[in-house]
């Protein structure tokens, strides 16, 4: 794997974090206030100025409801983990109902996966 800058992650945290807060109708006021961060902070992190410290990346994925799958996909160059990440961002899309269905069916295979593995 090729190193990555802070420079670099930085730029890429502020841009999905931006698309996320964009996509979840918020704007940074409402983040600012909701993070208990200045504005001028939230400002400079989506545009990849300032580093995210822990404990606010912490709050905005809660916020945002964001996986951090999604937020290191830039970074990642397995490819299994990538299919994985890409699953997730579908997922991500659906309404509660269909998520809901969709663990349901996982729960299955994983239990028919078992079942084989008891029946050999």
């Amino acid at each position: 794997m090729s190193t990555i800058s802070k420079s670099e992650i930085d730029k890429i945290f502020g841009k999905v974090l931006k698309k996320f807060r964009v996509k979840r109708g918020l704007t940074q006021e409402d983040l600012s206030e909701r993070l208990g961060i200045s504005l001028k902070y939230i400002s400079r992190i989506e545009n990849g100025y300032n580093g995210v410290k822990t404990q606010t990346l912490i709050k905005y994925l809660n916020i945002l409801r964001l996986s951090p799958n999604i937020l290191y996909k830039d970074f990642i160059e397995d490819e299994e983990t990538k299919k994985t990440i890409a699953l997730s961002e579908k997922i991500d899309t659906l309404p509660p109902e269909k998520k809901e269905f969709i663990s349901s069916m996982i729960d299955l295979l994983q239990d028919l996966d078992e079942k084989t593995r008891i029946d050999k």
